[in-house]
């Protein structure tokens, strides 16, 4: 196994998440094991590996959805204060019968909000239409939840992650099947929310080009962690190339756009306690200021984000 390189981040102190000596087994079937990983909040970490590596099952550890050995500690901190972190989370997969009668807001109202579905509230439904915004979802909360498209779907899924404006956002797979355009469009939002939030960003993701172009951080899974650090120094390593083979990069520019959407990032810090915030704001105050050009989505938009 490769020397495995300490993960870069632009960290800031607010919150941190460290995975110390991670490990799932299924019986006698080893399926993840000495995973350690320090991700600060403001950061996108991706998680890429071949199918059976155990990316979905180490998500799922992080949100307890399994068992496992070792320690996940999530540290959130604001004043000196320790807070409970809240996490995030989009599944894969999500079935759901096509012929429920559920809404986008009933589906809202009953995982994000105390409101009874029957009790329509106006202030729960412009909370609503404020996280659909995010993700150019709002004209959606009507909807027959089961008469979504796939991509449709899966953008009311990230708005409902980030309704609670969590400081990490888990996401396992969440574009898979939507074109390219509507691939960068998502991307762009990961980047937009990190920075503007402080959140902590965790995506497991098949997209290689993507992944490289827009993330801070890369851990490559084979049941262990087989090399992490920059997406620049997981591509270059023997473990990369044994898993992907004769893969490359599609634009010739990706190391210089990589660059340029970056910030320079510091070697991993000592949590800080004393810091006390400073790029947070809440998700009704950015909504407004976290729009694209509609021309520039307006092909995913008007496919409901379909492939």
């Amino acid at each position: 196994m490769e020397v495995v390189k300490k993960i870069k981040t632009k960290a800031c102190g607010l919150c941190c998440i460290k995975v110390n000596n991670l490990g799932v087994r299924f019986g006698d079937n080893v399926v993840l094991e000495n995973i350690n990983l320090h991700v600060h909040c403001g950061s996108i970490t991706a998680i890429i590996g071949k199918n059976g590596a155990g990316k979905s099952t180490f998500v799922r550890a992080l949100v307890g959805e399994v068992k496992h050995t070792g320690d996940i500690e999530y540290r959130n901190i604001e004043g000196g204060n320790r807070r409970k972190l809240k996490i995030g989370y989009v599944p894969q997969n999500l079935n759901i019968d096509k012929s429920t009668p559920m809404s986008v807001y009933d589906l809202f109202v009953s995982f994000c909000f105390n409101t009874p579905v029957f009790f329509k509230s106006k202030k729960v439904a412009d909370k609503i239409v404020n996280a659909l915004k995010v993700f150019e979802a709002e004209e959606l909360i009507d909807k027959q939840v089961g008469t979504l498209s796939g991509g449709q779907l899966q953008r009311v899924l990230l708005s409902m992650a980030i309704m609670d404006e969590p400081k990490l956002l888990i996401l396992d797979e969440p574009v898979s099947g939507i074109d390219s355009a509507g691939m960068q469009l998502f991307y762009e939002k990961m980047v937009y929310l990190s920075e503007n939030y402080d959140m902590a960003i965790i995506i497991v993701s098949h997209d290689l080009d993507y992944v490289y172009k827009y993330a801070d951080n890369v851990l490559l899974l084979d049941n262990t962690i087989v090399a992490s650090g920059s997406p620049a120094e997981v591509y270059r390593t023997k473990a990369f190339d044994d898993t992907f083979g004769g893969f490359r990069l599609d634009n010739t520019d990706a190391e210089k756009e990589h660059v340029a959407l970056h910030k320079p990032v510091v070697k991993d810090e000592p949590f800080d306690a004393s810091y006390k915030g400073g790029r947070s704001k809440s998700l009704e105050q950015g909504v407004r200021s976290n729009s694209l050009d509609k021309e520039e989505r307006s092909n995913y938009i008007s496919q409901g984000g379909k492939s």
